[in-house]
C-alpha cells in the first residue's frame, strides 16, 4: 500500500506530506491566533498539534495545482478560489454535523456567512504559490532523508494518535449533543403533560 502510486507520487510521500501540512497548519494558525487573542490558543479540534484541513488542503492543492507552477498569476487565482471553496464546503459541513463552525470571520470585512472572507482568500492564493513553488518539494526531500521503514512507522503512530484524539473529542461532542436533545425532549414532554393533566 505505501508504495502504490497516486497521481505520480507514492502513498508514503502523500501521507507524510498530509501529516506535515496538518501539523504545520496547526502551528501557524495557533501562533497567529495566540497573538490575536493575546493568550496561548490551540487551534486544533483535538488536544494534539494536528489540523487535517491543512493536510488535505496542502496535498490535494498540490495535486490539483502543480501543473500551474510556471504560471504564478493563474496559480494564485486558482489556489485562492479552490481553497476558499474548500473552506466554505468544510464550514457548511461542520454546521450541518456539529451545529457550528470552528472559525468565525464575522468580524472580518467582506465575509460571507462568517465562513469565508476576502482576507483569507487573498492569503490562500499566496499559500498556494508557496506550497507549489517552494514548500512541497522541500517536504518531499525531508521525507526522503528519513529511513522509509521508520517513516512509515512514524506515520502510522501519528495517524493512530490523531484518530484516537479526534474520536475521543467527537464522542464527547455527540454525547453532550445527545444529552441536550434528550433534555429538550423531556422538557417538552413535561410542558405538554403539565398543560393537559
Amino acid at each position: 500500500m505505501w508504495t502504490r502510486e497516486v497521481f505520480g507520487t507514492d502513498v508514503y510521500h502523500l501521507i507524510s506530506a498530509f501529516i506535515i501540512y496538518s501539523m504545520m497548519g496547526w502551528l501557524v494558525e495557533s501562533i497567529y491566533m495566540s497573538f490575536c487573542n493575546k493568550k496561548i490558543t490551540n487551534r486544533g479540534f483535538g488536544r494534539g498539534p494536528f489540523c487535517p484541513i491543512y493536510g488535505f488542503g496542502g496535498v490535494v492543492g498540490y495535486l490539483i495545482l502543480h501543473p500551474l507552477s510556471n504560471h504564478l498569476v493563474g496559480l494564485y487565482l486558482a489556489g485562492a478560489v479552490l481553497a476558499t471553496g474548500f473552506e466554505y464546503l468544510v464550514g457548511r459541513l461542520m454546521l450541518k454535523v456539529f451545529g457550528e463552525v470552528w472559525w468565525d470571520y464575522n468580524e472580518k470585512p467582506c465575509n460571507y456567512q462568517g465562513i469565508i472572507c476576502l482576507e483569507s482568500t487573498i492569503a490562500w492564493g499566496f499559500y498556494a504559490i508557496i506550497i507549489i513553488t517552494f514548500l512541497h518539494s522541500r517536504i518531499l526531500g525531508l521525507v526522503d532523508r528519513c529511513n522509509a521503514e521508520w517513516g512509515i512507522r512514524a506515520c502510522k503512530i501519528v495517524l493512530v494518535l490523531a484518530t484516537v484524539d479526534y474520536v475521543t473529542k467527537l464522542m464527547k461532542i455527540f454525547n453532550v449533543s445527545l444529552k441536550e436533545k434528550k433534555n429538550k425532549l423531556m422538557d417538552a414532554y413535561h410542558s405538554f403533560r403539565a398543560r393537559w393533566y
